[in-house]
């Protein structure tokens, strides 16, 4: 803890304890265990009853609590607090008996101002004990809170890397269907993937905007659209609001990754179909995509790496504000994603 930030702890505490002293004993007409304002002696008894509850307050924040009590030494720790309790009940009576005496103050029995004095001592004891609890737990979430974001940083940073290695087999697989059937287009497309992978490497940080992200998208979608050629009916459409907008980058590829990968491959393309389509309103960004598959591997499961890692990165950076539901219609396999940015 720094200098300053004690300084600063220290000055609100004495400043509770200073105004606690003159509302009771300056700022209002109070009177308490025959002292009273009018004659003064409450001004001298509040002092010093109020020194001693401060000392058992700050007896349970710097010794009792952390030196015992946190120590599992809780027996010791309630025999303690009762001797100390004690022995300033007994201590501040012995106070309050000399002053009836110097103001001649009549005053009930001797053991009804011990209980009097030993109430206010538990109670200022119990408020030191909550005190302290409270202010480590608050420690300790903080504490948690940052391992959390700690790690997940790490796991974030892990799942990215993964995310490079993914995206360059699919794209080299991509150049690779085009090697010999036309290698003008796959000199092309080579061109186009080295920029999306430029943009992965170079320009993707914790957040992009939204724009540059959807521009990416595009790119890729339009790679695909040259691999695949007139084997899909392929319809997208992208479109956004707000260019300020920002989002975690690549979230949305490996869905489209996927919608590619498993498309069918029926003879009539006609019967391959994908739809893509992405709006941004009111910063709320939906993606919908739908594909036909083929019968015969629609018992596989939907997904791989890249499905997975996303999912994992949407749970880590978008808590409670995405909803995510992939499933199959008929002969198709629909992406249904919502994500408040």
């Amino acid at each position: 803890m720094n200098l300053f930030k004690t300084i600063r702890i220290v000055g609100v505490h004495l400043l509770i304890w200073l105004l606690n002293y003159w509302f009771i004993a300056i700022g209002s007409d109070f009177n308490w265990n025959g002292f009273t304002y009018t004659s003064g002696s409450l001004r001298y008894a509040y002092a010093y009853g109020l020194f001693f509850n401060a000392a058992l307050f700050y007896m349970q924040v710097f010794w009792l609590v952390p030196k015992i009590y946190m120590h599992n030494e809780k027996v010791k720790f309630y025999l303690f607090s009762i001797v100390v309790i004690l022995v300033i009940s007994i201590i501040e009576t012995y106070f309050d008996q000399l002053l009836y005496g110097f103001y001649k103050i009549e005053t009930e029995d001797l053991l009804g101002g011990f209980i009097t004095n030993a109430i206010f001592h538990i109670v200022y004891s119990m408020a030191g004990f909550y005190f302290l609890f409270k202010l480590e737990h608050k420690k300790s979430e903080k504490i948690k809170q940052q391992l959390l974001e700690e790690s997940y940083k790490t796991e974030l940073k892990y799942l990215k890397a993964q995310l490079n290695p993914h995206f360059l087999f699919n794209g080299i697989n991509s150049v690779y269907h085009l090697i010999g059937k036309n290698n003008d287009l796959a000199k092309d497309t080579l061109l186009q993937f080295s920029e999306l992978l430029r943009y992965q490497l170079y320009e993707s940080g914790t957040t992009i905007l939204l724009e540059k992200e959807l521009d990416y998208v595009s790119q890729y979608i339009k790679i695909e659209e040259t691999r695949r050629g007139s084997d899909i009916q392929l319809e997208y459409t992208i479109d956004f609001e707000n260019s300020t907008r920002r989002i975690a980058p690549l979230l949305l590829i490996p869905f489209i990754e996927n919608a590619f990968k498993h498309c069918s491959n029926h003879n009539d393309s006609v019967m391959n179909t994908i739809y893509i389509k992405i709006i941004e309103k009111g910063g709320t960004l939906t993606l919908h995509i739908t594909n036909s598959f083929d019968n015969l591997i629609s018992e596989k499961p939907i997904g791989g790496i890249g499905l997975n890692n996303v999912k994992r990165r949407m749970a880590l950076l978008y808590p409670d504000k995405y909803q995510l539901d992939i499933r199959k219609e008929k002969n198709n396999f629909v992406v249904d994603l919502t994500i408040m940015l």
